[in-house]
């Protein structure tokens, strides 16, 4: 029989009150703090309520007030640690330990009161603590940070003894979040495995919040199975493999998904006749191609995959950025230092913004030097690419564009999914393009600081298909004619944009 093991509770602090009346006075006195500051002061009496002497039916009544003023709090506070470069500075990382931790112990708390409420009263404890539980995994994937071990098995004591108790699909308002209605503890299980199932590290913030909204309200319809049954399906999963542990015996452990793949094809469908986002509940924040990519992606990912690592355990030298690719594919530097007078270089530029180039004379026997291009020190693990704690002091942030050798081959590729460990290990998924990327720039110059400089652009052919990479600032526009230099094609019209990275776009083109 799974036994639940808690963390022992942290006792050594008293309460500062412990009635409703005296809580409400603590809280009125944190309204001048800063949001985090604010939280840090919930989390220290979250943690002195959980191990004082307190009655379950006091605990309960004092942390319910704790968690409707965590709930404000963490809105404004959520920001400070949501998608920054990693590592995080020192601030953004107490921000989110803050912020994960709360969650966590309140959690904690709830489902420590559990065995001593009544059968009768158990829900509520059950369906706090995994609401509890289900944030702080989601300050985890906002922050770019790897989910502890701990949470998955809080997850799981919670699917346990819920549906130990017969409470696992009883429905309870949340006066918290009235904006999600009456719910049930398998509805806040099932939405937080769906959004671990999607993969959230590799989205962006705008779209991780269009996921987040869409499992928030299609939630209750997935159902929780003890066998795989007859019937086979693309979409069922098995908690197993998401928690990468044996589950115990006597835990629901098949995620029926199908009903969700289902609305998922009914909004695409509708996007594609012409139904806008907002008009399908899924915000302002993405166009409608872009929410259709996004749901055929969270799609994709429903389906459960098996694939084997490749258990490759290399070295790569990553190198990031648009300057730094365009100098690695053409073993040229894309904006050398000038050591022209004033005068020389005006003409120079005068001369590349009106034809595009610069005329520079190479001697037949001039021999090319490998660039000293700044990199990073990278392993291949597994198919993964990680970044080991104190090899680089440079912070990243992901999606972004990076180039590098592979096999012998300068290759033009995006990081996504990156994310960090706690102690500092970065790991991140490397894509490839195609060979026959094209490094070249944009016809017309861009200003930087008081000089003139190239912008690098990258043409991508696939049979009468074509498609252009660009700097996320370089101001291209859909609709509008991009010309180029030093590529096999002059011009371009990107008509849609494929993808957005945090210093790149990627837009399908046709010729003009």
């Amino acid at each position: 029989m799974y036994r639940l093991c808690l963390p022992e509770p942290i006792n050594n602090t008293t309460p500062a009150f412990t009635d409703p009346a005296t809580a409400q006075a603590w809280l009125a006195g944190l309204a001048p703090k800063p949001a985090t500051d604010a939280l840090a002061a919930m989390l220290e009496q979250i943690e002195a309520i959980d191990g004082g002497p307190l009655s379950p039916p006091q605990t309960i009544a004092l942390l319910n007030l704790l968690r409707s003023a965590a709930v404000l709090r963490h809105a404004i506070a959520e920001g400070q640690f949501t998608r920054k470069a990693l590592p995080m500075l020192a601030d953004e990382e107490r921000s989110f330990a803050i912020a994960q931790q709360l969650w966590t112990r309140m959690g904690i708390a709830y489902l420590r009161l559990v065995p001593q409420c009544t059968p009768a009263n158990r829900c509520l404890p059950l369906h706090r603590a995994v609401s509890a539980f289900r944030v702080a995994q989601y300050c985890h994937f906002l922050a770019a940070r790897t989910c502890t071990p701990l949470l998955d098995q809080l997850l799981l004591s919670v699917l346990l003894s819920a549906e130990a108790n017969g409470v696992l699909r009883r429905p309870l308002a949340d006066p918290d979040y009235p904006r999600y209605g009456r719910g049930t503890i398998s509805g806040e299980l099932s939405w937080a495995f769906l959004v671990r199932t999607t993969d959230p590290y590799h989205l962006t913030p705008a779209q991780f919040q269009v996921a987040n909204r869409v499992f928030s309200r299609w939630r209750e319809l997935v159902a929780f199975e003890a066998e795989a049954g007859r019937r086979n399906s693309a979409y069922r999963l098995d908690l197993s493999v998401l928690l990468g542990d044996d589950l115990p015996s006597g835990i629901p452990r098949y995620l029926d998904m199908c009903v969700v793949a289902h609305k998922l094809a009914q909004r695409i469908q509708a996007l594609q006749a012409g139904e806008s986002p907002e008009a399908l509940k899924l915000g302002r924040t993405l166009s409608a191609s872009a929410a259709i990519r996004l749901l055929k992606d969270i799609e994709h990912h429903l389906h459960p995959h098996h694939e084997a690592g490749a258990k490759e355990h290399s070295e790569i030298q990553l190198v990031f950025g648009g300057d730094n690719a365009y100098a690695l594919l053409n073993n040229k530097t894309l904006n050398p230092i000038d050591t022209q007078g004033a005068a020389d270089r005006s003409h120079s530029y005068q001369r590349s913004a009106q034809y595009g180039f610069e005329r520079v004379s190479h001697m037949p026997t001039e021999v090319k030097n490998k660039l000293d291009i700044p990199n990073e020190r990278w392993m291949m693990v597994d198919g993964n690419a990680t970044r080991p704690p104190g090899t680089s002091q440079t912070r990243q942030l992901a999606p972004c564009l990076v180039a590098a050798l592979v096999n012998g081959e300068p290759r033009l590729g995006v990081m996504s999914s990156l994310q960090s460990e706690d102690d500092g290990t970065l790991s991140a998924r490397l894509t490839w393009h195609a060979d026959g990327v094209e490094a070249g720039t944009l016809k017309r110059m861009a200003p930087r600081g008081n000089r003139l400089v190239r912008v690098p652009a990258f043409v991508r052919q696939d049979g009468a298909a074509y498609s252009l990479i660009v700097p996320a600032d370089a101001g291209a526009r859909l609709g509008v004619k991009v010309e180029l230099s030093g590529e096999t094609i002059e011009s371009l019209v990107p008509v849609e944009v494929l993808e957005r990275g945090t210093d790149f776009v990627h837009y399908a083109c046709k010729l003009p």
